[in-house]
């Protein structure tokens, strides 16, 4: 039977946690987007986390391995997440199929009960792999581009029970409801108090003394101005999920120059101003030269 005792996201993680840096888990799309992330985390002698949305490995099928080629032959550490898996059966597609490091088995659309039952099936399914599981206790609210919107869901935040809940289900790292939310939070960042770091630092208290193998997760980062990051590494998040946060330079550059420059051209400098986001994250997070 495989084990997780060097599994690559876990061992990311575990340093990090070790260092009290941020790791970036980047969320990509393409191909281009993958080449910018690995390259900064070269330059930057950085770790990375490479994550695909399930709903980007449908629409493009070889992107996972190409991702995992990059792992492979990366000089730094990197790992390959499938963040937000929500369907069962595809999750066990994913696992037999696909050489991931770590997966998301995010259950929170389900009433608690059947939240942790399926969360711990999937849990001893994926370790079974050797496969990382990541869970989201609580509910973090909103939606952004390839995670299906909570709706009508109301955010319900992490407490006491729903760790003790979810270390007893098995799981690897632990992805908190704070107050942060998916999707965009405006031009300056969550509202004043609307992230509860008091409550951050009592759920990594709580881990470290309880089950101190388990990591934490920080979700919704869209629009983190770099003082709201770093207080976040402090209070115990060290997986730091980026999307928007590092694909904005990207989207934007494409959009205001896509009728003017040539195509490779544009994929060239699209991919510059990408890799220069990523390492200046890097550098925000420390987790620069930890390699």
């Amino acid at each position: 039977m495989a084990t997780t005792r060097d599994n690559r996201t876990l061992r990311i993680l575990s340093n990090a946690a070790a260092g009290k840096y941020g790791v970036l888990a980047a969320v990509t799309y393409n191909i281009e987007q993958l080449t910018a992330l690995v390259r900064a985390a070269e330059a930057k002698r950085s770790p990375l986390i490479i994550q695909l949305f399930p709903s980007t490995l449908k629409q493009l099928p070889t992107l996972a391995h190409a991702a995992a080629a990059a792992v492979k032959n990366a000089t730094v550490p990197i790992s390959l997440h499938i963040d937000h898996a929500q369907n069962v059966d595809h999750i066990r597609e994913i696992i037999a199929t696909l050489p991931v490091d770590s997966v998301m088995v995010d259950m929170s659309h389900y009433d608690e009960a059947e939240n942790l039952e399926k969360t711990k099936i999937l849990a001893k399914e994926c370790h079974a792999k050797g496969i990382a599981v990541e869970a989201e206790s609580g509910r973090i609210e909103g939606g952004e581009d390839g995670i299906a919107d909570t709706g009508d869901l109301e955010a319900l935040y992490t407490s006491p029970q729903d760790v003790s809940n979810f270390l007893a289900a098995n799981i690897d790292i632990l992805a908190p409801s704070i107050g942060n939310i998916h999707g965009d939070y405006g031009p300056s960042g969550p509202a004043p108090n609307q992230l509860d770091f008091a409550r951050l630092a009592s759920i990594n208290e709580q881990i470290q003394k309880t089950d101190n193998r388990v990591l934490i997760a920080l979700h919704g980062t869209n629009d983190f101005p770099p003082e709201i990051m770093k207080q976040c590494i402090s209070s115990g998040a060290i997986k730091l999920n980026v999307n928007k946060l590092l694909l904005k330079v990207w989207n934007e550059y494409v959009r205001d120059n896509a009728k003017t420059t040539p195509f490779v051209r544009l994929i060239d400098e699209g991919m510059e101003v990408l890799q220069k986001e990523t390492e200046r994250w890097m550098d925000i997070c420390e987790s620069s030269g930890k390699a």
